[in-house]
C-alpha cells in the first residue's frame, strides 16, 4: 500500500491493523469511531496538530517493511 495524505485512515487501518500505534500516538484515540475511519490523513492531522507528511512517510515505512 502506498499513503498519501489523501487515504482515508478506514483504509490503512483496514490494510494492516499494526497501523493503530501511528494512529493512537498523535492523540487520535478514537479509532474505532467512524467519523475518524472516513477521515484523510491530512484532515486528522488538521485536528490533532500533527505533521502530515510525518505520518505519511512513517506509514509507508511500515508498509515497505513489509514486503
Amino acid at each position: 500500500m502506498i499513503v498519501t495524505k489523501d487515504t482515508v485512515i478506514g483504509e490503512i487501518l483496514d490494510a494492516d491493523s499494526e497501523t493503530a500505534s501511528y494512529f493512537l500516538s498523535m492523540g487520535m484515540l478514537c479509532l474505532g469511531c467512524p467519523a475518524s475511519r472516513g477521515e484523510s490523513l491530512e484532515e486528522a492531522c488538521m485536528v490533532h496538530g500533527a505533521d502530515v507528511n510525518e505520518l505519511v512517510d512513517a506509514l509507508n515505512e511500515h508498509f515497505g517493511s513489509k514486503k
